[in-house]
């Protein structure tokens, strides 16, 4: 274990570099796509809740590895082939669409939630004050959602952190392709993987302290 964190350890440090900016990239754009989609299910308008309703049952019901493939291998050979373009994608562009669509199904129903749980008096108080829809749902029922909102985006953001791992079947340098080279050139598989698993272990740990913290302090808050 020791040879594998003098030889390899900057190395895998980098990789988890790598993790980490994957899982950011795809949760800031599974931001954008939760919050349309989260508010197209909660409009009274029936054709915008069933859009919502099918980009999440698509999204959520397709398996990752599956959307992996397609995005990487399957989209731009479909563009190519079909439409004439010359579209390439890399890995990380790749990982970061697969990413964005499977977290923004899940952040989606985050944020429907949310924004359900504001009491429906506050949007009503808003409107009759002469507040616009937009601008009551902007100014009145997102600031109060959010406080509820973000312990369960952490949570989401540990999921998709851990959901990297799918990736390394596109090769993206994330910390389980690394180990894979690692343990491919070292012969060293059980060490390699007990290292990984606590590289893992401690992001994981950290950011599921860090909701909890959030989550108290919000608790705290309401009362």
């Amino acid at each position: 274990m020791v040879r594998i964190i003098q030889g390899y350890g900057q190395l895998l440090l980098r990789a988890m570099g790598q993790t980490l900016l994957l899982a950011l990239c795809g949760l800031f754009f599974a931001c954008i796509l939760g919050m349309i989609f989260g508010i197209l299910s909660v409009l009274k308008n029936k054709a915008c809740n069933i859009i919502a309703q099918i980009f999440v049952d698509v999204i959520r019901g397709v398996p990752m590895i599956v959307l992996a493939y397609f995005i990487y291998f399957g989209l731009p050979y479909g563009l190519n082939t079909l439409g004439g373009f010359n579209v390439t994608l890399t890995a990380l562009q790749a990982g970061t669409a697969c990413l964005a669509l499977n977290c923004g199904a899940y952040m989606a129903e985050i944020i429907r939630a949310g924004i359900q749980s504001v009491d429906i008096g506050q949007m009503e108080a808003a409107r009759s004050l002469g507040l616009p829809y937009w601008r009551a749902m902007q100014r009145v029922i997102l600031p109060q959602a959010i406080r509820t909102m973000i312990p369960s985006i952490i949570n989401q953001f540990i999921i998709t952190l851990k959901d990297t791992s799918i990736l390394s079947v596109i090769g993206f340098p994330e910390l389980v392709n690394t180990a894979k080279n690692v343990v491919a050139n070292t012969f060293m598989s059980f060490q390699t993987w007990i290292i990984v698993g606590i590289m893992y272990l401690i992001v994981i740990t950290t950011l599921s302290r860090l909701a909890k913290m959030l989550e108290r302090r919000l608790n705290r808050g309401r009362r």
